[in-house]
């Protein structure tokens, strides 16, 4: 929580941001106040945001006495009476709606997304989208990705514009332990909720499935994969330039139109499943980069053509995944 701590905008200045009109008709829609008789969602929301700008850690423990504090009651209203446990805090957590938080974000991320003109939003265009997992033990969570290791997993899904996360996923699907089901899902939900968007999504190893670069083809879905190296391709067309092939220390190796395969299941007639090789008939862009001082190779995979060889590389190294 230090981050905040130099940070130049203030808690005020956060809140002018946040209606309070806004989280009562939160409160409302997403019913996150139903049987809580103190802590309600606006309370939980003011102490959590205050406990992140006031302490360089989170815990329970902090929330109470925050919550017991006078100068807290004092900035949020709130009677000298007011008192609450941490067992309360403790149940209280366990049991909200999660969907409220994450209403209010979004409406605040759409409220500074309408700041910038058309222009100015170009530049927070390149979502950088990456997963990280927590893992705890089997009788802490009530839904995980069970590893049979006497773990359960919770995968996090961030997609992130430069600026701000523009989109989080949380899964916890036994079939999600896999990014080839994770990423696509989280990136076509943000799709759905941006329907006019120009954004390129950049994507590292975790996703390489040619029917999912195929859909996302079909949906409009721009992106630069970093792909694994040496995988199967048929080329169609070289866009080779002799005045574009070196920059800094990067040689371009290869710039081509190209087809990809991919494994197509087949039932025998024993009933098992074995995959089949097939040619996957839509156009994508291979491009690959060789660093002349470590001999390192880069694959991208991408279905955008207009951009130079040296802009896609730049875009992944700019992604920072």
């Amino acid at each position: 929580m230090s981050v905040f701590k130099d940070h130049k905008i203030s808690l005020k200045q956060v809140l002018e941001f946040i209606p309070e009109a806004l989280l009562s008709h939160l409160s409302t829609t997403t019913k996150v106040d139903y049987y809580s008789k103190v802590l309600h969602g606006k309370k939980m929301f003011y102490l959590l945001l205050f406990c992140i700008f006031d302490n360089e850690k989170l815990s329970q423990r902090t929330l109470e006495d925050t919550f017991n504090s006078s100068g807290f009651k004092a900035l949020f209203g709130l009677g000298e009476e007011e008192k609450i446990r941490r067992s309360s805090i403790s149940e209280r957590i366990s049991k909200i709606d999660s969907n409220y938080f994450k209403e209010i974000y979004e409406q605040m991320y759409g409220q500074f997304s309408a700041l910038y003109s058309k222009t100015e939003i170009e530049k927070y265009n390149l979502i950088r989208v990456d997963s990280t997992i927590v893992a705890d033990t089997c009788n802490k969570l009530k839904e995980g990705i069970d590893q049979k290791s006497g773990k359960k997993l919770v995968k996090f899904n961030f997609s992130f514009d430069g600026i701000l996360p523009s989109g989080v996923e949380v899964f916890t699907g036994q079939k999600y332990s896999s990014e080839e089901s994770a990423l696509p899902e989280a990136i076509l939900k943000q799709v759905k909720k941006e329907e006019h968007h120009d954004n390129i999504y950049v994507i590292d190893r975790g996703l390489q499935s040619t029917r999912t670069m195929k859909h996302f083809e079909e949906k409009s879905v721009k992106f630069i994969i970093r792909s694994k190296e040496n995988r199967k391709f048929e080329e169609l067309e070289s866009f080779l330039d002799e005045k574009d092939q070196k920059w800094d220390d990067w040689k371009l190796i290869k710039d081509s139109k190209v087809k990809l395969y991919t494994g197509k299941p087949i039932l025998n007639k024993r009933g098992n499943i074995h995959h089949r090789e097939e040619k996957v008939e839509t156009d994508f862009r291979l491009v690959i980069i060789k660093n002349e001082t470590t001999s390192k190779e880069f694959w991208f995979l991408t279905n955008e053509f207009e951009l130079s060889a040296k802009e896609i590389s730049d875009y992944y190294k700019n992604a920072g995944i």
